[in-house]
């Protein structure tokens, strides 16, 4: 079709806000509503996105917070791992899917998990 985008570039967004790893839980709802987005990418030291943080995995750890199940049957609830993280990378859902700016919009939708996130990081890294 003439004038569609072709390419991860032609429909990606420029101006992200991102996350370090040692991101306290504050810090990562606060910079979601500060950015207005459901999910931001987590970066390590070299600037490499190494996973995601949504919405939904503050939620988990939310959950069992609030709780009023005793600790025995939060166990067997999905993600107590998420329950005591108190930092990025200790929230995220990793690996992070990224495709490059170049990529094909049809390779960066068969890539796409379809579930943990609503974004998927772009890199200008050789080895996403």
């Amino acid at each position: 079709m003439y004038g569609s985008p072709k390419t991860v570039h032609d429909v990606m967004t420029r101006t992200v806000a991102a996350l370090a790893g040692g991101a306290a839980f504050k810090d990562i709802a606060r910079t979601m509503r500060q950015w207005d987005v459901s999910a931001l990418p987590v970066l390590d030291g070299e600037g490499r996105v190494i996973g995601v943080v949504s919405e939904a995995d503050l939620l988990h750890k939310e959950e069992v917070r609030d709780s009023d199940l005793p600790p025995a049957a939060q166990l067997h609830r999905p993600g107590p791992d998420k329950a005591a993280a108190v930092t990025a990378t200790e929230l995220m859902t990793a690996p992070a899917v990224t495709v490059h700016a170049g990529d094909p919009l049809a390779r960066a939708a068969r890539s796409w998990p379809g579930t943990a996130s609503s974004v998927c990081p772009w890199s200008t890294a050789p080895e996403c």
